[in-house]
């Protein structure tokens, strides 16, 4: 995740279409020039009834998601950048411009489709969300979704028996620099290192902390069973863990090494272990339980390293915190790359469910970002936790479209934060 020019607890939301590129570092969406060159946003308005799905969704779930956005945004300055490109970011690319819609939120009955949907029709214009820059032959309107949750797995507050694999918390020498604090032309990028002999280096990659580099730091915070699991929970970035007294111990993203990812998929596709058309989560750990000689081989070649840090504030039935620090809601909050859609704004997804091959059509707030999330037309819906959600995540790679909602009316941004 890159990070903004306000500090939020940012986490890593990162896409189970990244099992193929392992953990991707926080700065790799880019700057904004170089991403902007490949792709460029259109925006279509379009009425709601236009919007396949609009009226069979249940708005008053999507109402609640939005909320929670409010209730973060009120204690934002009203000038704060949220992303966005063009006229995405000027109708909604700072916090002053959702005030408006976040006070008549406010007023809306609780659990009402009628009236959530009477509010985002009085409220918003629905756009239809194209790409006009990536060059492809390709409809430029569909485009990749795919999906992410937060895993269960089993662990120990201590080492022993089946309890082998260490998860590790954030190292004190972990730097990390943003680069828009010297040139403004790198906004949104940063480097990670550590500082040897007055000088910033790469700091150590997975086969060396693996290998036991930070060993004497003591920075364990639970021991995993299953080295697999660890691997996947760095994936997604946050994790429940199964104590063996029954307690749930929530973890989430407190940094990461700044390795570029290695694809660990196309590791085993170009091996020839998994063929193309089968890369899935489900497949990839298949694979590796099937070859326990060959996970650390495998997993080694991805240099990238996630660390985590325990999350005592969030309850067992909410989600791990977005890119707007506030808890994501199953189905209804997504990851989206906000060099050109804003955080915060409601996304209506029209695509595929994995598991029935039926319409998976839902209004989705912009709540979280990720590494691997790059384009106007590309989206990571977060699925939440369980078999259901993991099993639905693992699968989810298919086309769509999407159509973004912008305020219809804004309060004016104060002059400071104008260029």
């Amino acid at each position: 995740m890159q990070q903004g020019v306000w500090r939020a607890p940012w986490a890593l939301a990162l896409p189970l279409a990244a099992l193929l590129a392992g953990c991707v570092p926080p700065q790799a969406s880019g700057p904004a020039g170089t991403i902007a060159a490949e792709h460029t946003l259109h925006l279509t308005p379009t009425p709601f009834d236009k919007v396949p799905g609009w009226q069979d969704d249940r708005l008053s779930e999507a109402l609640a998601a939005f909320l929670t956005n409010c209730r973060a945004l009120a204690a934002m300055p009203a000038e704060q950048q949220l992303g966005g490109q063009g006229e995405a970011q000027a109708q909604g690319g700072a916090v002053a411009l959702w005030r408006p819609a976040c006070d008549a939120a406010r007023t809306v009955p609780t659990g009402d489709d009628v009236a959530a949907r009477a509010f985002f029709e009085a409220n918003f214009v629905a756009n239809a969300v194209t790409d006009v820059g990536a060059g492809s032959s390709a409809d430029r309107a569909q485009g990749l979704f795919t999906g992410y949750f937060d895993p269960e797995v089993a662990g120990s507050r201590s080492p022993g028996g089946k309890y082998k694999v260490p998860l590790l918390g954030r190292p004190g020498d972990l730097v990390q620099v943003d680069l828009g604090d010297f040139l403004d032309d790198l906004k949104g990028r940063a480097v990670v290192g550590r500082v040897q002999d007055n000088h910033l280096i790469p700091y150590y990659d997975r086969q060396q902390i693996e290998g036991g580099v930070l060993a004497r730091r003591r920075l364990e915070l639970l021991w995993l069973a299953d080295p697999i699991d660890a691997y996947f929970l760095q994936v997604q970035g946050s994790g429940r863990v199964d104590l063996p007294d029954g307690k749930v111990v929530r973890v989430t993203y407190a940094g990461q090494n700044g390795r570029r990812s290695v694809l660990i998929g196309k590791v085993l596709l170009d091996r020839g272990d998994i063929p193309r058309d089968q890369i899935s989560m489900q497949s990839i750990r298949a694979w590796l339980e099937a070859h326990p000689d060959q996970i650390d081989p495998v997993l080694d070649q991805n240099p990238s390293y996630v660390f985590f840090r325990e999350a005592d504030d969030l309850r067992p039935d909410q989600g791990p915190p977005g890119a707007l620090g506030v808890p994501l809601t199953p189905g209804r909050s997504v990851a989206v790359d906000r060099t050109f859609l804003p955080l915060g704004a409601p996304v209506f997804v029209d695509t595929t469910d994995p598991v029935t091959n039926q319409p998976w059509r839902r209004l989705a707030i912009a709540q979280d970002v990720g590494g691997a999330i790059r384009g106007p037309v590309r989206t990571d819906i977060f699925f939440g936790w369980g078999r259901d959600a993991e099993d639905r995540a693992g699968r989810m790679r298919k086309p769509g479209r999407e159509y973004l909602l912008l305020p219809k009316q804004a309060a004016p941004i104060p002059t400071a934060a104008l260029p």
